[in-house]
């Protein structure tokens, strides 16, 4: 039994340390949603401080770091496969399952309003693409989607370098930096501007992030250490400040004191990315290649899950002891998602992730026994 296709992913040619990464950076994301899911749900939370103060701390350099990595392979990509391609390809793996799960989201969100007493109106689904952070979650998608059609534009048609390009990144993350500290509303247009910096960057350092010779160089403890104790301290006081009662709440560094976020954000990006370098170096928690293969996935219908999670454990099971749900709540919001993926492919619903069938891991998944204990071999005595 692999339910979550193990086999497969671990066997394909793909670059270890980003899917180790994205891993991290998903089951940190999941952390903040499975706390945000909780919350005002008439459970003890403020009970157990630590639960927060853990959420606040690892807070800051999740986001971002998915932009670098997404920027690391950017131009790898567009001489590979040309502008038009390039396009077709994040259509079909960012924007398409944006709109479908943003979608469903929505409309269970407006289903259950009366029950929930949520805020969420049919105008939600016009938010998904001119002001994404009135539907939660689904921001990035968008983001991402237009960050990397721009720069792949501006990069293939304009010419415009590496180091240009992280430039016009500075610019605009400091119009991102006014419109968060006068408040002004700019829609989309805000987060484009603050994560094509992260984006740029991501394409900067590729040549050297890529290359086997320098991953070796820095999977190295001796950088490691150092680093984590800079990241500690750094963490540390980024996490007093957005603690204080605010009407940014976790996000006041972020919007208030946003060169400062930058400087966290690439000093947690960075010890990140040397872990998930020795990660790969010592072949350790291989579990997290596949939480990372399966990232996209996961985000796109983690509210859904976590929500329904709650609601099952809390209302039905009757747990309630606060730190017993978190990890339940977490977990599930992690696993499912991956296990229903792979059941996806396996009884041809991918469509509700791609509109174009993923011919090589859907016929593996069709002709593998991912979700049976035995296998008709060892059924019939055959090993």
């Amino acid at each position: 039994m692999d339910p979550f296709n193990s086999r497969f992913i671990l066997k394909e040619k793909r670059w270890q340390w980003i899917d180790y990464d994205k891993g991290i950076s998903i089951i940190l994301v999941g952390y903040g949603h499975c706390y945000a899911t909780l919350k005002d749900h008439g459970l003890a939370l403020d009970s157990f401080p630590l639960i927060n103060y853990l959420g606040v701390f690892l807070y800051g350099f999740r986001m971002p770091l998915f932009f670098i990595v997404s920027g690391l392979l950017v131009g790898k990509s567009l001489n590979k496969k040309g502008l038009a391609n390039y396009i077709g390809d994040r259509t079909n793996n960012i924007l398409y399952p944006l709109f479908i799960w943003g979608f469903l989201q929505i409309t269970l969100q407006i289903i259950t309003a009366r029950f929930t007493h949520n805020l969420v109106t049919p105008i939600s689904y016009v938010n998904l693409v001119l002001d994404p952070r009135e539907t939660g979650h689904f921001w990035y998608l968008n983001a991402l989607f237009c960050i990397g059609i721009i720069y792949a534009f501006l990069k293939s048609r304009l010419n415009l370098n590496a180091v240009t390009q992280v430039i016009l990144g500075l610019v605009l993350f400091s119009v991102s930096a006014w419109i968060h500290m006068t408040g002004r509303w700019a829609g989309f247009l805000t987060d484009v501007c603050e994560y094509y910096l992260f984006f740029a960057i991501g394409d900067l350092v590729s040549k050297i992030m890529l290359n086997e010779e320098y991953r070796q160089k820095f999977a190295s403890l001796k950088i490691f250490f150092p680093l984590l104790a800079v990241f500690l301290t750094i963490q540390y006081f980024f996490t007093q400040i957005n603690l204080k009662p605010t009407p940014e709440g976790i996000n006041y560094v972020e919007h208030k004191l946003p060169f400062f976020f930058l400087i966290e954000a690439l000093v947690g990006c960075a010890i990140s990315v040397n872990f998930s370098y020795l990660l790969q170096k010592f072949k350790a928690l291989t579990f997290l290649r596949v939480v990372g293969f399966h990232s996209l996935f996961v985000y796109c219908m983690q509210i859904i899950v976590m929500t329904i999670a709650r609601t099952v454990f809390v209302n039905m099971l009757h747990i309630t002891y606060v730190p017993v749900l978190f990890v339940l709540v977490w977990g599930s919001g992690i696993v499912l998602p991956i296990f229903f993926y792979n059941f996806c492919l396996k009884y041809n619903l991918w469509w509700l992730y791609t509109y174009r069938k993923p011919e090589r891991q859907a016929e593996y998944i069709q002709t593998a026994n991912i979700f049976r204990f035995w296998s008709k071999d060892r059924l019939s005595g055959r090993y």
